[in-house]
């Protein structure tokens, strides 16, 4: 195999507010591996919450690159998943990067789109990506919702963690009564806000609320499920695989992403462990390209939600990616491969 990156700067299509911070432009590094021929792409969204930087991927991902060549065959995704893991400890981000440029070009190999390589069909059921609305002020958050909804998005999910939280979901709910609303606090309430809010929230048909409280307070994520009229979703408290015993009496939905397991392998690892436990299931996504978001439209045949706008949210992307309309991908469009390709 032939493997080499590039990083890329991304700007934003509007500046991304969420409890922890703002976002104007984001980097991405894209790897690309070349065998027989055939060329697969994935890309890292590193995040600081998880301990990584465009620097620490870039670093890192010589060495991962050498352990994938060492093994040379783009099919042996646990023998590689092994090797990622033998070569460095955590570096989620770094290794899915790898990983998802494995299964796009295992699957360009063999000439079948990546979903047929999970067991998967086109024509399963699968759901729709919610749009997200990033903390602003209220009418800014409203025109945002509203200009979703217009585009054909089903449903929104609107970032809080303020002081005027019930009056952003009022004012959303107003504007767009047919759509779908999901809140996401991004570990911004504490144990007794989330409960209050939760209480609050039901009565404009909040879907769910994804992690009310902070990963490390086990005990108030636990409190706030026992309490809430409303489901909830952990995302910064689900990590990998082996986290799911520990939150499966703790919420209702086990929120992956890519950049947190490490790719699509470990990743279906999770969807097992959650069903398993009795979990509902829902992949999220960092800032993206398509490089990387391609790949995880493949998994939706298995989830119950999705939260797959990364790319969305960028002014420009350098990838194409599985087609999107109204919020649903078209994985019957890919027909090799994840559908990622640089434009």
């Amino acid at each position: 195999m032939n493997a080499g990156f590039e990083t890329v700067r991304l700007s934003l299509d509007v500046p991304f507010r969420i409890a922890r911070g703002t976002t104007e432009t984001t980097e991405n590094v894209v790897v690309s591996i070349e065998h027989d021929g055939e060329r697969g792409y994935g890309a890292a969204a590193p995040d600081a919450r998880y301990g990584e930087t465009t620097a620490t991927v870039e670093a890192l991902l010589p060495e991962l690159l050498e352990a994938a060549e060492a093994v040379g065959n783009p099919h042996a995704r646990e023998a590689i998943r092994d090797r990622l893991s033998e070569t460095v400890r955590g570096h989620p981000a770094a290794k899915a990067a790898v990983d998802v440029a494995l299964w796009d070009l295992a699957g360009k190999s063999l000439g079948v789109p990546v979903y047929r390589l999970l067991g998967c069909s086109a024509e399963s059921t699968r759901p729709a990506t919610s749009f997200t609305v990033g903390i602003d002020r209220t009418e800014a958050m409203v025109e945002r919702a509203e200009e979703a909804v217009a585009e054909g998005y089903p449903v929104v999910k609107l970032k809080l963690g303020t002081d005027r939280d019930v009056e952003i979901v009022e004012a959303v709910r107003r504007a767009v009564p047919e759509a779908t609303i999901r809140v996401d606090a991004n570990e911004a309430w504490t144990p007794t806000e989330a409960v209050n809010m939760c209480r609050d929230l039901e009565a404009f048909g909040v879907e769910f609320v994804e992690q009310p409280v902070a990963a490390s307070d086990a005990d108030g994520l636990r409190y706030v499920y026992e309490r809430s009229p409303l489901p909830i979703a952990a995302d910064e408290s689900c990590r990998t695989a082996a986290d799911v015993p520990a939150i499966a009496d703790r919420c209702d939905i086990a929120n992956l992403k890519l950049m947190k397991t490490g790719g699509l392998t470990p990743a279906v690892e999770l969807i097992h462990a959650a069903r398993a436990h009795g979990l509902d299931v829902m992949c999220g996504c960092m800032v993206e390209t398509n490089a990387s978001i391609a790949a995880a439209a493949h998994l939706l045949p298995l989830l119950d939600y999705a939260d797959l706008d990364g790319s969305l949210l960028l002014g420009s992307d350098p990838y194409e990616g599985v087609p999107v309309s109204e919020g649903r991908f078209d994985l019957g469009a890919v027909d090799r491969g994840t559908g990622a390709e640089p434009k």
